[in-house]
């Protein structure tokens, strides 16, 4: 796989011009870039309910039909932790100290992931790589089974994966715990990043992994008056919801109708600037919903987070708006559904299309 290369980023006066609107915003309003009072009050909000959801399920005070409810939104509340306050602390934006980051950043271990194995799939490959297929492993949701670019190879179930994308979306965060991690930490290369881990990052995978293992699986067979199968109902239902939620999140952002999936040149180039090649990827929705932007951790402002992922999301409302004017005086797309639902809606439209194109190339191997 040859290096990509992008037209020199400092040739791109949209981004120069955007940084300098942006660095304006926070100075002439003397704002930190980092959480606020509102940010820390999301915090303790998300966690709160994170560690509550948990001690009320491990109680056993609860009927079996109410766990089951338990556990699905502990699932969801897994996700916002997730997007709220460790997608932040890993990107470095939550705190200007480092040590508040990494206390945060070790958050994701307990619902299920290794931050530092994020911090290369997603802040390093995905990021710099964005929709480019075979480089940016995030879209690989389920390679074989989900189509999502002209360049991925086709057979024909894929016709049908407009019905079938959303199960496999939440089979993503049992991924994380059992296999994915485990299989990122250990390949040569992600994408372009050569692998060279610390020795310390081998003894935190296999011990938070343990640790994961002991709280969300040994312990409540220890101390909840439930049969084994009903636990398994409740782990599995736990982390459909968790993996709904966040699948359904990135794919909004990146897979709907009008965000680009570029293929370098024959030179290994893309014929564009990063900060142009982010706004033709990326995508945002319900920018205007109060309920979004505070669920979601700024995800649904997905381009102001890709433009500046050093700035912690609850100030991405006000930079949106600069985001937004300035893409329009340099021609740039700014690709943005106003509601969650459209958004919804322009993602089942492009599954629909790359499975059909590959009922169509899968019909035409067929002999005779």
């Amino acid at each position: 796989m040859s290096k990509i290369r992008f037209k020199n980023t400092s040739n791109s006066l949209f981004l120069a011009t955007t940084r300098k609107r942006v660095d304006a915003y926070f100075k002439e309003g003397k704002i930190s870039r980092n959480a606020n009072t509102a940010m820390w009050a999301k915090t303790i909000f998300f966690l709160s309910g994170f560690i509550g959801l948990y001690i009320l399920i491990i109680s056993n005070a609860m009927s079996v039909g109410g766990m089951l409810v338990l556990c699905i939104l502990l699932g969801m509340f897994c996700a916002f932790v997730g997007f709220n306050i460790c997608h932040d602390a890993i990107h470095g934006s939550f705190s200007s100290d480092r040590r508040v980051n990494k206390l945060f950043s070790y958050v994701f271990n307990f619902i299920g992931a290794n931050p530092y194995v994020w911090s290369i799939t997603h802040n390093v490959v995905h990021h710099t790589y964005t929709n480019i297929p075979g480089h940016d492993e995030d879209i690989e949701v389920a390679p074989g089974l989900i189509r999502i670019s002209e360049e991925e190879p086709v057979n024909r179930i894929q016709r049908y994966q407009h019905w079938y994308a959303f199960p496999l979306y939440g089979l993503a965060s049992l991924s994380w715990v059992f296999r994915k991690d485990y299989k990122k930490f250990f390949q040569a290369k992600i994408g372009e990043q050569e692998m060279n881990h610390p020795g310390r990052e081998y003894f935190n995978l296999f011990f938070y992994k343990a640790v994961y293992y002991f709280l969300y699986i040994i312990l409540p067979l220890m101390v909840l008056d439930i049969t084994w199968w009903q636990f398994l109902i409740g782990f599995l239902v736990l982390h459909l919801a968790q993996g709904l939620t966040m699948g359904l999140i990135f794919q909004l952002a990146h897979v709907v109708e009008g965000t680009d999936f570029p293929s370098p040149n024959s030179q290994g180039n893309i014929e564009e600037a990063w900060a142009e090649h982010q706004m033709r990827t990326t995508a945002n929705f319900a920018t205007n919903s109060k309920l979004a932007a505070f669920f979601l951790g700024g995800l649904n402002r997905q381009i102001e987070h890709h433009l500046f992922p050093n700035i912690c999301h609850i100030h991405y409302g006000p930079i949106s708006r600069i985001v937004k004017q300035t893409a329009q005086e340099f021609n740039i797309p700014y690709i943005e559904s106003p509601t969650f639902a459209s958004a919804l809606k322009s993602h089942l439209v492009m599954l629909r299309r790359f499975g059909k194109e590959a009922g169509v190339h899968a019909d035409t191997r067929i002999p005779g």
